[in-house]
């Protein structure tokens, strides 16, 4: 049995995850609505999907989808979804949940009350680094947890500013501004996804944008926004930390990898930067690297991918990694390009099988918010100075 798909927005991300969900054995039909319809034609006429709607309303009132997938600008993930699931769609969406702690709360409330599959698709859950901390985690290796670091560090310069001049138009430094604490799973879902705690409060500090090119401008920003790097400290339930970096001005390479994360246990650690990814005990340090390392799913020079800048382009190229158990999978993602790190197939077939068994996802409401809320108080956090504020909870996720 499978069920009927609308994509919500036709940019550059949404192209490959319609691609994945159109070949999936649980899903059917797969329409699209953006709010450019030519875009939305080119990619029903590109991946041969059922046809589009000519606005997110038609789509959910027409009775042709039963799930929606929101892929639209970071700051109307929450309406839109909202709107989906006030509709009886099932929703998966593009990070972040939402951008306001009443969003988040009017989502969980929804799917509690509704009964829908809701499902946040938080790449760094299935990073290869994630995936194996969890998995050593789960069996003791670390001893007790006690700190943990997740870093999102991705310049500007590498890819950003073509992106959202892509999806904002000639206002694009309006949205460009994004605060960098509003845009947490990243680094917050590595940390959160292999070590099963919540964040309780938050000290954070942002650096002033110094650029000057109008980017990170208060007085241009739709989010009254001039910062460009945060730094957030974060107290678990249960005792311990977690820090996390947001950094959009950075001497990185971004395009080797994005995000990485460190995590240390009283018996145990594991420590990973851009190339080289080390566990370590007290008796010595082991190379993981090859264990935790993607293998490429497409070549970064292929055509289907000259739309996107050549900085952005190994994000939607990387496959899965040795640690990863693609068994569950279905047999055609096996050709189909990846990315992420190896995320996308995971993603995909999650939501799929969420919707399908009527079972939660992995990153269901009450996780997606436990990934995206600290962000959000971190960011008010740094308003303030720095100030530690309590971080709310919605509970435990169903089935936990």
């Amino acid at each position: 049995m499978t069920f009927s798909l609308g994509i919500v927005g036709a940019g550059q991300f949404a192209g490959q995850f319609a691609r994945l969900f159109h070949a999936h054995p649980g899903v059917g039909d797969v329409y699209v609505t953006d709010l450019l319809p030519e875009r939305a034609e080119k990619l029903v006429a590109a991946e041969g999907l059922a046809g589009t709607f000519p606005s997110y309303e038609a789509m959910l009132a027409s009775g042709a989808v039963d799930a929606v997938g929101v892929f639209t600008q970071r700051w109307t993930h929450g309406p839109l979804v909202l709107q989906g699931l006030g509709a009886g769609k099932h929703v998966y969406s593009a990070v972040p949940m939402a951008v306001s702690a009443e969003e988040i709360a009017a989502i969980v409330e929804a799917v509690e009350v509704t009964g829908l599959t809701y499902m946040m698709g938080e790449t760094s859950h299935y990073h290869p680094a994630t995936v194996h901390a969890r998995d050593r985690i789960a069996e003791g290796a670390f001893g007790r947890v006690f700190y943990a670091e997740g870093d999102y560090v991705h310049d500007m310069d590498l890819g950003f500013y073509d992106a959202y001049r892509y999806s904002g138009g000639e206002r694009w430094k309006e949205t460009a501004s994004f605060p960098p604490l509003l845009y947490p799973t990243h680094a917050v879902g590595g940390v959160l996804g292999a070590w099963r705690t919540r964040a309780v409060s938050v000290s954070a500090i942002g650096v002033t944008d110094h650029r000057g090119d109008g980017v990170f401008d208060r007085s241009v920003s739709m989010f009254d926004n001039d910062v460009s790097n945060a730094t957030a400290l974060f107290e678990v339930a249960g005792g311990g930390a977690f820090r996390t970096n947001e950094f959009r001005r950075v001497g990185y390479p971004s395009h080797l990898r994005e995000s990485r994360f460190r995590f240390f246990g009283t018996e145990a650690s594991l420590e990973q930067l851009a190339t080289v990814a080390l566990w370590q005990d007290k008796n010595g340090v082991e190379d993981i690297t090859g264990l935790l390392e993607p293998g490429p799913s497409l070549s970064p020079d292929d055509p289907s991918l000259a739309h996107l800048a050549p900085e952005l382009r190994p994000a939607f190229t990387s496959g899965s990694a040795p640690v990863h158990d693609r068994s569950r999978l279905p047999e055609v993602y096996a050709e189909m390009e990846n990315g992420h790190e190896g995320s996308h197939h995971f993603l995909a077939d999650d939501f799929v099988r969420a919707v399908t068994d009527r079972t939660p996802p992995p990153v269901n409401a009450w996780v997606a918010a436990r990934y995206t809320l600290p962000g959000i108080v971190a960011h008010a956090s740094a308003r303030q100075g720095g100030a530690r504020l309590a971080i709310p909870d919605f509970g435990e996720p169903p089935e936990s």
